[in-house]
Parts: C-alpha cells; structure tokens; sequence
C-alpha cells in the first residue's frame, strides 16, 4: 500500500490528449462480474486534468480481482493421495526351481 501513496506526488504525461497531465486520483471504479455491476469507492487511479482520462492502477486492479474472483482458493484439480508402494507379500513369492 505504501507504494501506491508514493506514487501519489508523481504525475505523466496524457497519451490520450497530448496536452495534460495524469495525476493520481480516488476515483469511483466501476466493473461487471457475471450479471453484477460492482462500483468500489475511493480506487486509486490516474486521471489526466485535461481530458479527464483514466488509467487504474493495475496492482490494485488485480488485489480487486483477486477478491472478487469466486474461483480465488479453490484447488484447481482435486488431489488424490500418492497410491501405495506395492511391495512383496510373504508367501506369495514364487518357489526357486532346482536345475
């Protein structure tokens, strides 16, 4: 979290319009996950003070993701236990032949 509150002093260039400057910003974040819309208040993003684009910060798009996901903690395939070492059985050893 300390990294995104450093990065709250710095500031870029807009690639959209050319002319301003993003900026970091709490923004209102808005995201669809099945048929449910999701807002979450007060996400960190960049926001140009000219054309008013916004670019979210992509680590903490993915820590939402990562919340959100109803996949997230589940084992992925289901673990078998390892199958036991086949070893000899006593009296089931074939008798030695005499030449």
């Amino acid at each position: 979290m300390k990294e995104i509150e450093k990065s709250l002093t710095e500031y870029f260039p807009c690639n959209e319009c050319h002319a301003g400057n993003l900026h970091p910003r709490r923004v209102m974040y808005f995201t669809w996950i099945g048929s449910q819309l999701i807002s979450v208040p007060q996400f960190p993003a960049w926001v140009c003070d000219v054309c008013g684009r916004r670019e979210y910060d992509m680590k903490a798009v993915m820590w939402l993701e990562m919340i959100l996901d109803p996949n997230a903690g589940k084992p992925t395939k289901k673990r078998r236990s390892p199958a036991p070492h086949s070893r000899p059985q006593a009296g089931l050893r074939r008798p030695l032949r005499d030449s």
